[in-house]
Formats: C-alpha cells, structure tokens, sequence
C-alpha cells in the first residue's frame, strides 16, 4: 500500500475477480467503522465501461446490514437521467432482487439543471484560478454540488479511469465534478479543457483541468474514499482504492499503460465505430477525441453509428444553433459566443478538432463526418460530413493500415496516438490560447 492507496493489479494479463473485490472492499472499509452510518455510492452512468456491479455488491454484501443509509447516486454530469430498470442493469441487479434484497437502496439520479437540487460550498477565486489555469483564465467560478451529498456521513466514489479529452484521465473526482456538481465549474473547467485543445490535454495527467476538478473537490466537506477500475477489454486489469486523488493517480498509471495505442504515422481516413452505450454525438463524440491525434492533415474521420439519430437529447436546440467549429472560431468572435454555455462550446470545438479562424474564413485541420441517421441536411447545418450509415461495411476498411485506413471496431475508450506527436499537439499547456494550425 502506497499513499494510502490498497491495490490489486495482476501481472501476466490475469483479471481481478471477484473474490479479489470483496477482499479489497473489506479492507478499504471495515464493517465496525460503518455501523450507523450513512454511505452514499457514487457510480457513473451507462456510458463507461466498468464493472460497477461487481464493485457495487461486494460493498452491499459487506456494509448493507451495518449502515444506516446505503444509498447509490449516479453521477450524470449533463447526461440524461436513468431509469431505475437501467439504473438497476449498470448495478446487475435484476427486477427480483430489486424488491427483495437492495429494497432499501435509494437510486438517485444527479440533477445538474434542478438549482434546488443543489448547495453552494464556496468560490474558487480568481487568482487562484489564474495559477491553477497556468495564466489563462482569471475569473472567480462558483462551486455548486448536489445537496444530497451533505445527507451522508461518507461518500464513496466507484467508477473507470480511462484517458479523457477535458481532464487527461478520467476517473477520481471527476465523479464529483461535472459528475455531480452545478453547470458553473462544469462549464468553466470544459471550457479551459478546449482552449488547452484536446492533443493536449488527452492522455496526460497533471492538466489544468484536473488542478481545478481536485481543487473543487477539496471543498465538499464529506469524507471520501474511491475505488477507480482500469479494464482492459471486458475484464477488470486492476482496482485501486483509497482518497480520490491517490487512487486516481495509482489508476491513471495503469490506464496509461492499457488504453493507450500508439501509431507510426497518421491514417488519411478512419472508420470510428460507436458503441450503442452511445446514444447521441454528446456522448459519441468520444469516438473523434481519441483519434483525433493519429488524422493526418485534410483526412476524414467517420464517426459511424447507424444507432444514433440526435445531436443530444440534452443540449441539442443549442448545438444546432452554433454548429460545430474548431476552438479559434469561438475566440475570435468571443463577443458572439460568450454567453453559450461554456460546456457546449467546448464539445463543439472537441468534435470538430483542431483548425484556424482568419479573416473571417474557418479551416479545420481535417473533416469530421457522421454515419448516423441524422439527415445529410442536419449535417450541413451543424458543419459536419454526411455518409449513408448503410452504404458503409465496416469490414471494408480493415486491414488497411499500410494504406492509410484505419478501422476502430470500438471506439470512444482506447486513445491513439502517435509516436512522435505533429507540431499541433506539441508544447507546453500555458501558451495554448496562442496555439493553431493551418
């Protein structure tokens, strides 16, 4: 143990079982120290990769009968809330044991939009942020959390760490914020993710961004603890459990070394096929971010998904009403898009990648096309290519590295990149707002 951080990482390409699980939970939370207490578990939504339910009833089996409240929270961000039958399926509980052994297991679904479902801790002030932001920014944000949170004696954080385009690696207390936090340092810390630009956040770990998530963090007065997952594929490669920043840090590690792949040289064309956990380009916009590095100059990436057929079923009116643009066309018409939620900017300028804006004349480094069902003139509108999702076989662009084409069966997880980084996704974070390409 390390940092007081409990870890289980199999060498060889062994996989964490569940036995393994429950032992790590006992040891992380003692039975004795629960008894009467009220526990509140923090879990993401549909849209991560992880076995949170084998986490999840490990922690049930252990603490349930010891604690007076044992309640689970997902942490939405802005997504859409869940159900409580898919609330149930991400915990693997079926309808049977709902009514019978988890009864007594409130599920809640974070409201971010709902301001009284929210408490004020505090301001991040100005000068802090202007250190934490490396000179970008200088602006107090306001720190708003769910108000269930302060219902609890301890808050347990149980979530994937993979590499992230806003933060660097997911995971910790991101689960906190945006996961469950208020639209101000949601907004603002999406917002500082896309000046710094994705090439140079994603992957790395000690980002701005993540200066500011943990600073925030730092201000919800609750005991917390975090169990962080790495998987690889389908299985569980390692869990580290502990404070939120040092398991985060342990985690990242492990991430760093299993969801990144490395490349030689950039493909002209790559086929991005979204997963169904993807139901929007809001969430399936993760299939441009970690293959965003490996496009080459003036290629085409193909976010295929015959599934999707909405922009997003949160912010949609307002992403159709700015279109998609790279970050420099924000900047430089600041006074028109400044009073745009800050977070919707950011996932404009995500999707649509790296480019410039001069003299009024937009170039973006390469072109992003949809395969969805979003019609070809809803496409042209919000600034993105259209291809019929059924003239595609993915197969067709397999097996065609050495010609440029590369096929990504699963995409939104694993980052790519490449082994010596072009000139737009070199250098140092702080001189980002001055960064472009042509």
């Amino acid at each position: 143990m390390a940092s007081g951080v409990l870890s289980i990482s199999p060498a060889d390409g062994e996989s964490v079982s569940a036995d393994q699980i429950a032992r790590l939970v006992a040891d992380l939370c003692p039975a004795a120290d629960y008894r009467g207490k009220r526990l509140l578990i923090i879990v993401p939504d549909a849209t991560r990769t992880a076995p949170v339910d084998v986490v999840f009833k490990a922690l049930h089996a252990h603490l349930a009968s010891e604690t007076r409240s044992f309640d689970v929270m997902v942490a939405l961000g802005t997504h859409p809330p869940m159900p409580e039958e898919a609330i149930c399926e991400r915990l693997g509980i079926s309808h049977a044991e709902r009514a019978s052994r988890y009864c007594d297991v409130q599920l809640l679904n974070h409201e971010w939009d709902n301001p009284a479902a929210l408490t004020s801790v505090g301001t991040i002030p100005a000068e802090e942020i202007r250190a934490l932001s490396g000179g970008l920014f200088a602006m107090d944000v306001a720190v708003r959390v769910n108000r269930r949170l302060f219902d609890y004696d301890q808050l347990l954080i149980v979530g994937p760490v993979f590499p992230h385009e806003v933060v660097g690696f997911s995971g910790g207390n991101k689960y906190l914020f945006p996961g469950v936090s208020g639209p101000e340092v949601l907004n603002f810390f999406h917002w500082l993710g896309a000046v710094v630009t994705n090439p140079m956040i994603i992957g790395n770990k000690w980002t701005p961004v993540r200066q500011v998530v943990d600073r925030a963090a730092s201000m919800v007065r609750v005991p917390k603890l975090c169990i962080c997952l790495v998987v690889r594929g389908a299985e569980l490669a390692g869990a580290f459990a502990g404070p939120p920043e040092a398991a985060w840090d342990e985690a990242s590690e492990l991430s760093r070394h299993l969801h990144i792949t490395r490349k030689e040289k950039p493909f002209h064309t790559i086929l991005s096929c979204a997963p169904r956990m993807y139901d929007d380009i809001w969430t399936g916009g993760k299939c441009m971010y970690k293959l965003e590095p490996v496009l080459a100059d003036g290629g085409e990436l193909i976010i295929f998904a015959p599934h999707i057929d909405r922009v997003s079923a949160t912010h949609g009116a307002l992403i159709e009403s700015i279109g998609y643009h790279c970050r420099d066309y924000f900047l430089k018409q600041w006074d028109l898009f400044k009073d745009v939620p800050w977070g919707v900017l950011a996932h404009s300028t995500h999707v649509r990648g790296i480019g410039t804006f001069e003299d009024g004349v937009e170039r973006c480094r390469a072109r992003v096309t949809l395969a969805t069902r979003i019609p070809a003139e809803q496409c042209a509108a919000i600034n993105l290519g259209y291809r019929d999702p059924d003239s595609i076989d993915p197969q067709d662009f397999a097996g065609s590295e050495n010609e440029g084409i590369l096929l990504v069966p699963k995409a939104g997880e694993m980052l790519y990149q490449l082994s010596e980084p072009p000139p737009w996704a070199r250098g140092g974070e702080s001189d980002a707002t001055h960064r472009s390409s042509s």
